[in-house]
């Protein structure tokens, strides 16, 4: 897509500190990272979700972030990996990616989402009969 920032980063347009590329992904640095060596794995043709992804792309991809977090986790003492679709799920690119964020003891990041919602065994039950009803 000509206007994706990351299409253009991928494509070499726009500079940015590169950690991996493949044919397939393209992995750098983040620009207003979370914590030291906060990465970006990047799908090289355009998506905006994930849910517009073939299994290969997906796998194709895959096999990048399978590869950095192997570095990351010689380097870190933990790792977060964050992937999210549409802005009310926090995506400000819309341009699939994962997040790679390394952890060190003691940097201060507490990795736990906050429950603020009650869920009902009626909610449960409604959501799992729609979803079985999209993947069959």
């Amino acid at each position: 897509m000509k206007e994706c920032i990351f299409c253009k980063i991928a494509a070499g347009e726009i500079p940015s500190k590169k950690v991996y590329e493949d044919d397939y992904a393209f992995a750098f640095l983040d620009a207003e990272p979370l914590n030291v060596g906060h990465t970006l794995v990047i799908s090289k043709k355009h998506f905006e979700t994930i849910d517009e992804m073939s299994s290969k792309d997906l796998a194709n991809m895959s096999k990048a972030i399978t590869k950095v977090s192997k570095a990351i986790m010689k380097i870190g003492d933990g790792m977060n990996i964050l992937q999210n679709n549409k802005k009310i799920a926090g995506q400000v690119v819309p341009h699939v990616h994962f997040h790679l964020v390394p952890r060190y003891d003691g940097d201060g990041h507490v990795p736990e989402w906050e429950r603020r919602h009650n869920i009902s065994e009626k909610q449960n039950e409604e959501f799992l009969k729609k979803i079985k009803s999209f993947l069959k």
